[in-house]
């Protein structure tokens, strides 16, 4: 059984364009974001769906240097561009993240990728976004091809090919939902990058930290935000788009 982590990417983001390929200490956030999910031992492949676009051709080009699998689909359509991805590597459980979490812990991805492959046979998604405890910038989605492929048969509506599980969690009477809790409600944190603001926080965490303890866990940046609290407040005001 082959898990592979697709991480759904393009150069074209509406608030901060070109944020991916932003550098901290002189490596790009994607670079980073798969640095730390190859440490994820419940990852059999990472796989870069990007889009057809030719601004995107710069993600190609980073693959490329990394040897990262990439797949190359609809920009607008990001559905059908991860059925496709796991259709051509022949994935059998995806486990879905986005672009935007530079510093996803590999510990969390591990804690929600186990909790499906031990429930399997009970649930059809599973994700530690449906009550969220954990900080934004950790979030980790989980779900079989055959759920993959149904959800791309079933979704028509537009938000729904374009978020890609917003057709299965919207639908829990046809999809078998469960959710994975951290310890302690940190949602109040985020570690994601959608504006300018969120890539200023996340470079102070990566430029403060990573010098000492590239290995450095959610554990380590919730004690550095503890140390230095007014860093809190650099994008706390930032409101996450809904779907």
């Amino acid at each position: 059984m082959k898990v592979a982590a697709i991480i759904q990417a393009r150069m074209g983001s509406t608030r901060l364009p070109g944020k991916i390929l932003k550098k901290v200490l002189d490596k790009t956030l994607l670079e980073y974001q798969i640095e730390r999910v190859k440490r994820a031992n419940t990852i059999d492949e990472i796989i870069i769906a990007t889009t057809t676009k030719e601004s995107d051709d710069q993600i190609v080009r980073l693959c490329q240097q990394l040897s990262i699998p990439y797949y190359r689909g609809s920009e607008e359509d990001v559905l059908s561009r991860y059925y496709e991805a796991a259709t051509k590597f022949n994935v059998d459980v995806i486990v879905r993240l986005t672009s935007d979490c530079p510093i996803i812990d590999s510990n969390v991805i591990n804690k929600v990728v186990g909790h499906y492959l031990e429930n399997r046979n009970q649930y059809d998604y599973v994700s530690n976004t449906l009550t969220r405890t954990y900080p934004r910038g950790m979030d980790t989605e989980v779900l079989s091809y055959e759920g993959l492929k149904r959800d791309h048969e079933q979704a028509r509506e537009r938000t729904y090919r374009e978020h890609v599980t917003a057709y299965i969690y919207h639908h829990p009477d046809q999809f078998r939902l469960c959710n994975v809790l951290n310890e302690k409600d940190e949602s109040k944190h985020r570690w994601t990058v959608d504006t300018e603001e969120d890539f200023q926080l996340v470079e102070r965490i990566i430029s403060t930290i990573y010098p000492e303890n590239n290995f450095f866990n959610m554990s380590d940046v919730l004690h550095l935000m503890d140390q230095n609290p007014t860093w809190f407040d650099i994008n706390n005001h930032i409101e996450q788009k809904y779907v």
